[in-house]
């Protein structure tokens, strides 16, 4: 069916009361695995589509089956994708190859997915039934972020994601790696460009609404790197401590002093959309302050800070960065009950280095011969 939405026209269900308008439900489906704000925002323009997404996830067996183990268990995945703020429903156990009886079973009117090819491991175009059927629709991809990016940041240890003074808004002009951030001879699906952040793409992704007067304002802050299923429950933890949630988001170098190493694996831009996608969180702090400060507190007007389980660094080695709220009591320790670290995704992926390595390198060939002959197809419908 014909939506009228699908073109940004929302007028078409402006005049009538809501008795007369059906809800147009929109299915997605895909892994989800490691989800990242390149998923967020093809569920975002999904959701512009029409009223309702219903999110379908593929078994960890199934995954397996056609593309090689995937990092999260199924219990992670369906949690992370419960959370982004455009979902409505979950389905765990949508088949691979997308079928109009999983549309119809789910009284969805059609299916939503990104301008990449995803493909079965026999090479079969996974939405080929739901495109002959006419019930597919197109959204961008996100350019300059996947699963097989940021896999290849961490088995890697690159820092070349996050930058510092003149250098930090540089593109990419070079291949950092052979999984993913090789921007020659890769697939233009997999293969990565740097992740540019725009002013739009913020907005998009924020709610854009103030605190209600008398609203309680929660604060917490960190890294919130690789954003994770911990990190979700702390948040909707905090989040029940009121009404309205900040994130404060401390830069690249700040988690760099604390984390070592290659951390952050996400730089801030890509952290901050992230964070954004989630539900719990009604406003991000970009680059916020180390230490919480009496400034802070008063210009957002912060009722009590939150800080979870994880160790807290001292600034400079001397500094308790949560003083002023302690002396103020308003500071307090949540317990997320969720033993996921940063640090674990990326022991889990390290520990599992050559079957992600092989998997990534199967995908991108299968990924690259489909580019080739979908090129080869162009060529030919214009000489005929």
């Amino acid at each position: 069916m014909e939506d009228k939405r699908a073109n940004g026209d929302t007028s078409a269900c402006n005049g009538h009361s809501d008795k007369q308008h059906k809800d147009v439900r929109v299915w997605c489906d895909g892994c989800y695995d490691m989800v990242h704000f390149g998923h967020a925002n093809s569920l975002r323009q999904a959701k512009a589509l029409g009223d309702k997404v219903i999110v379908g996830i593929h078994t960890d067996e199934e995954i397996t089956k056609h593309k090689g183990p995937p990092v999260f268990t199924e219990e992670e995945r369906v949690k992370m994708v419960k959370g982004i703020k455009w979902v409505d429903e979950v389905v765990l156990g949508a088949p691979y190859v997308t079928t109009l009886e999983v549309l119809d079973q789910n009284n969805c009117d059609f299916c939503v997915h990104g301008d990449d090819i995803t493909m079965t491991a026999e090479g079969v175009d996974t939405y080929h039934l739901v495109k002959s059927a006419n019930r597919y629709k197109e959204v961008k991809r996100t350019a300059g972020v996947s699963t097989t990016d940021l896999v290849g940041r961490m088995l890697l240890l690159t820092r070349n994601h996050f930058r510092q003074g003149s250098a930090e808004y540089d593109i990419e002009k070079e291949g950092s790696s052979n999984m993913g951030q090789d921007s020659a001879a890769k697939s233009p699906w997999t293969g990565c460009s740097q992740f540019l952040p725009t002013t739009q793409k913020i907005i998009q992704f924020s709610d854009g609404k103030s605190p209600n007067p008398g609203d309680k304002i929660v604060y917490v802050a960190g890294a919130f790197d690789l954003f994770h299923v911990g990190h979700l429950d702390f948040l909707e933890k905090a989040k029940k401590l009121g009404d309205y949630l900040i994130v404060g988001l401390h830069t690249d170098p700040v988690v760099n002093s604390y984390k070592g190493s290659n951390y952050p694996i996400m730089n801030l831009h890509e952290r901050v959309l992230s964070v954004l996608a989630c539900k719990f969180v009604n406003e991000v702090v970009i680059g916020a302050p180390y230490c919480v400060t009496e400034e802070l507190l008063e210009h957002f007007k912060i009722d009590v800070v939150c800080h979870g389980r994880t160790p807290i660094a001292l600034e400079n080695g001397k500094i308790d960065p949560y003083a002023v709220p302690k002396t103020r009591a308003v500071f307090e320790l949540i317990d997320s009950g969720n033993e996921m670290t940063t640090e674990r995704i990326v022991e889990r992926i390290i520990s599992h280095r050559l079957e992600y390595e092989r998997r990534n390198q199967a995908k991108e060939k299968k990924e690259i011969e489909a580019f080739e002959a979908l090129q080869r197809q162009k060529q030919t419908q214009k000489a005929g």
